[in-house]
């Protein structure tokens, strides 16, 4: 299947498609044809790589980007019952998180990867600046519902839902280890590990 997908690809029938859909794209968001031929004539090179590097984030961020059906009427308890984990922190409820979220709605969960130790705050930040919001605990658990099998590859957070004891805060995290998968809290204020990935949503 690879080799005849690699034929594909390599094609010039669908190397042609492909330029012809670019262009397309490239023509609504008012790009002249003048500006597309430019960067073919001037200096006389295509600049392939940053085209490249531009599908290629593309292409990586679409893979970790997850579409979702999310009742938020649904209380933490079902959803962390519907989830299935092996085990779950008895501190994840509806009275430690409490909720205005309601109805039924139609959301895409992007997992976020930094490949180093972020704060929370860093975090945040980062995902501020791509038009991201840190994903609620609802939407995280209807994550862990659809894809069981996510947390078995890394451990995934959501800030969007934060619970203050007497002392601390905390989030939720999907958890996973061998094959078992769990539903832990991790502390708001620490640091988080380059294995973890950040669950946001598109503001």
């Amino acid at each position: 299947m690879k080799k005849n997908v690699s034929a594909i690809v390599s094609g010039a029938g669908w190397i042609g498609s492909f330029a012809d859909g670019l262009i397309r794209e490239l023509r609504k968001r008012d790009i002249s044809d003048e500006a597309i031929h430019s960067i073919v004539v001037e200096g006389g090179e295509l600049p392939i790589g940053k085209i490249a590097d531009a599908l290629a984030e593309v292409i990586q961020r679409a893979k970790n980007i997850f579409s979702l059906t999310i009742n938020y009427t649904r209380t933490i308890e079902d959803g962390v019952k519907a989830g299935k984990y092996d085990w779950a922190n008895s501190d994840i409820t509806t009275n430690h998180f409490p909720s205005k979220e309601t109805g039924t709605k139609e959301v895409s969960i992007e997992l976020i990867h930094f490949g180093q130790d972020k704060t929370t705050d860093e975090v945040l930040s980062e995902l501020d600046k791509k038009g991201l919001r840190p994903a609620t605990l609802k939407e995280l658990l209807a994550l862990g519902e659809k894809h069981p099998d996510l947390q078995r590859e890394f451990l995934i957070v959501a800030f969007g839902s934060v619970w203050q004891d007497a002392d601390d805060r905390y989030c939720a995290y999907l958890d996973g280890g061998g094959s078992e998968r769990g539903l832990d809290l991790g502390w708001v204020d620490g640091r988080w590990d380059d294995f973890f990935r950040f669950a946001a949503v598109r503001k």
